[in-house]
């Protein structure tokens, strides 16, 4: 049986879906349904036992789990990146994952956890090494912190056997499952909702040297999320701290391009100018709350994963936004 934490979250969700239709009945889900909300996330999936995070975290600490688990998948967090509560983001965030790592390596099993490209910061180079990190939030810090407690371990352990431990930075992941999420869930999903209150989607106007919507992020379908995690549990063998995202930073207009082109009227595709000139699209001011905390681009580097042999493509924005609005309208039997 395969634990999955944050099971009822925006990607331990779409793991959760994919490992339960392969097997019925092999995931143990844990996560905080405090947001009962969530529970439309899961309740078609076919799982073997739920346990509340804090409940399990009791059990697991008196050690109920002996030999129950044959991996970990560690999804559960708070990620929002405007969380003030220091103490609350470490205890949920990094105290969380210690008491998970130890007790995987007890177990001798693997134990995949979800980082973040958050880890990075302001910096213009996104490479797995310590001199490129810098995060510039509470919830960065403690993805930061953990990766670092990783490596510690890795250095003490030196040439001895260990349990296969993968860390994944996350970057911008969008797809379905994240409606919970609220001002948290990604751009695409915002404009999805936008387009159709409105017939128009919103984007940020010009920042920190940046035009209007030309701010550039890497941009990830959350099923590639879901296919490299999976890649990593059928590769035991394979450790190390990893970044996830495409290896290639798109910039929000191309996100409004797709969404106002998957909503629209089908006679033929609109340009960036079209929509621009039409009013499907209105750039806003930037907020202020968000100035000096904000990533004005990313893109990761994925030499590293690619190393480690997961060799699949990943979706670009068009082709990834397009399969989410179709789930989406989908959903809400448009």
């Amino acid at each position: 049986m395969i634990l999955v934490t944050g099971a009822a979250g925006f990607i331990g969700s779409n793991i959760t879906h994919v490992l339960s239709k392969r097997e019925a009945n092999s995931v143990f889900a844990v996560d905080n349904l405090s947001r009962a909300d969530k529970l439309g996330n899961i309740v078609d999936a076919d799982i073997a036992d739920y346990l509340d995070k804090e409940d399990f975290l009791e059990r697991l600490q008196r050690g109920e789990f002996a030999g129950k688990f044959s991996a970990v998948l560690h999804q559960g967090a708070c990620s929002n990146t405007m969380e003030q509560d220091g103490r609350y983001m470490m205890r949920n965030n990094y105290e969380y994952s210690i008491a998970l790592f130890e007790f995987c390596q007890k177990e001798n099993i693997p134990f995949i956890y979800a980082s973040s490209a958050a880890v990075y910061g302001g910096g213009k180079v996104f490479k797995e090494a310590r001199p490129h990190e810098r995060p510039l939030n509470i919830y960065g810090y403690s993805k930061f912190l953990f990766d670092q407690y990783v490596r510690r371990f890795w250095a003490n352990k030196g040439s001895k056997p260990a349990a296969q431990v993968v860390g994944l930075r996350y970057f911008n992941v969008y797809g379905p499952r994240e409606v919970h999420k609220g001002t948290m869930a990604s751009v695409p999903y915002h404009q999805y909702n936008e387009f159709l209150a409105s017939g128009k989607v919103k984007l940020f106007g010009a920042y920190n040297g940046y035009e209007p919507g030309t701010q550039m992020r890497d941009f990830i379908h959350v099923d590639d999320v879901v296919s490299v995690n999976l890649f990593f549990l059928e590769h035991p063998e394979k450790s190390g701290i990893f970044n996830l995202g495409t290896g290639r930073a798109q910039p929000f207009n191309d996100i409004a391009v797709a969404v106002v082109n998957s909503l629209r009227p089908h006679d033929g595709p609109l340009t960036l100018s079209q929509i621009v000139e039409q009013g499907l699209l209105e750039y806003i001011p930037f907020p202020d709350k968000l100035k000096g905390k904000y990533q004005s681009f990313t893109q990761a580097d994925i030499s590293l994963l690619r190393e480690t042999g997961y060799q699949q493509p990943f979706m670009d924005v068009n082709a990834g936004v397009t399969r989410y609005m179709e789930f989406l309208n989908k959903a809400a039997g448009r």
